[in-house]
C-alpha cells in the first residue's frame, strides 16, 4: 500500500511539473516578437473604426455610380469574386435569390444581406483582400453601386451615396428578425 502511495505521489509531481511547464511556455510564447506587421497608422485605425447602420448613421460623405465602379471592380475585386460578381476564387456576390430554403442556398449579397448599408460596411472595412480598408469612400460607394446594380437593384448611372444607400431595399430584407433588445440598434 506505501508503495502504491509512492507511486501515486511521483505521478502528482509529475503532472504538476508537467503543467508548470506547459504554463511557462505559454507566458515565454506571449512574450516572443515575430517582427510581423506593424502598429496601426491613424489612417489604417480610421478604417476599421465606426460603422454604418441600417438606417445611414455612419456612412461619410461620397458618392458612386455602377458605370464608376465597373472599373474599379476588374482592377480590384475580379480576381477573386469573378466575371459579373458570379464567384470564382472567393465568394458569389451575386445571384441565389430565393435559395435559402433549398438543401444548398447561395448566400450573396443579392440573397441574404438584409441591407445594402452592411455591404458598405464590410467592403470598406475587409477589401480589397490584400489591402483591406485601402478604398476610399466614393471608391466603395462606387464599388457598391456596380453590385447592386449587377443584382438589378440600381442603375447603371443612378448616385449611390449615405442618403439614397440606406433606401436601396434588399431582397432579403424581410428574411430576419429584428433585435429588439434596448441595447442594440
Amino acid at each position: 500500500m506505501s508503495r502504491c502511495s509512492a507511486t501515486c505521489r511521483l505521478g502528482r509531481a509529475a503532472v504538476a511539473l508537467l503543467v508548470a511547464m506547459l504554463a511557462a511556455t505559454a507566458i515565454a510564447a506571449q512574450e516572443r516578437r515575430f517582427d510581423v506587421g506593424h502598429a496601426p497608422t491613424s489612417e489604417e485605425f480610421g478604417a476599421w473604426s465606426g460603422s454604418a447602420f441600417p438606417d445611414g448613421t455612419g456612412l461619410p460623405p461620397g458618392q458612386g455610380t455602377a458605370r464608376e465602379g465597373a472599373a474599379l471592380y476588374r482592377e480590384a475585386c475580379f480576381v477573386c469574386h469573378g466575371h459579373n460578381a458570379r464567384g470564382d476564387q472567393a465568394a458569389a456576390l451575386v445571384g441565389g435569390r430565393d435559395t435559402l430554403t433549398e438543401s444548398r442556398p447561395k448566400r450573396t449579397v443579392e440573397s441574404y444581406w438584409p441591407y445594402a448599408t452592411t455591404l458598405w460596411d464590410y467592403t470598406k472595412r475587409s477589401m480589397p483582400y490584400e489591402e483591406p480598408g485601402s478604398l476610399t469612400d466614393d471608391q466603395v460607394y462606387a464599388v457598391v453601386a456596380y453590385v447592386l446594380n449587377l443584382a438589378g437593384l440600381v442603375e447603371e448611372d443612378e448616385i449611390v451615396d449615405a442618403d439614397s444607400l440606406p433606401q436601396i431595399r434588399m431582397p432579403n430584407r424581410d428574411g430576419f428578425i429584428p433585435d429588439s433588445r434596448p441595447d442594440t440598434r
